[in-house]
């Protein structure tokens, strides 16, 4: 008996693409069978962070679909994984642990398992983020 591919889902800005970013893709990719990465739309990022990203939609976008662990990348138009689940249909969504506690993650955690869909927070690199590349590029 064939058994369903298992699909992982992970979503994220991925502004100055870093080690962060390509090891949470990696991780996420040996979780199952086809990682899909959701990449948030310039529109989406001004709208819940209130700020613009270094790298436009179509070069961050592009950044994400050539790396080898990524099978599928997709635009990421609202914040609402569930909404995504709705239609994706994954198995395992991926997330940083930098957001485990946080309210909105645990509700959509919570949401998600009733549904059958694991979560996984993975724990994030450290030392490394976007908001502090930015400030090294001021500053240099």
């Amino acid at each position: 008996m064939k058994r369903s591919p298992i699909l992982v889902y992970t979503c994220g800005v991925f502004d100055l693409f870093h080690i962060g970013h390509l090891n949470i893709l990696q991780y996420a990719k040996g979780l199952g069978d086809k990682l899909i990465v959701g990449v948030s739309t310039d529109e989406l990022v001004e709208q819940y962070k209130g700020k613009k990203t270094v790298d436009t939609f179509k070069e961050r976008i592009a950044i994400v679909n050539a790396l080898k662990c990524v099978d599928i990348c997709i635009p990421q138009e609202n914040r609402d994984k569930f909404d995504a689940w709705k239609k994706i249909g994954f198995d395992i969504w991926v997330v940083g642990d930098d957001w485990f506690g946080a309210d909105y993650y645990m509700n959509v955690r919570e949401r998600l398992a009733k549904v059958n869909v694991r979560s996984v927070f993975f724990p994030s690199t450290k030392g490394v983020n976007s908001t502090f590349r930015r400030e090294q590029i001021k500053k240099a």
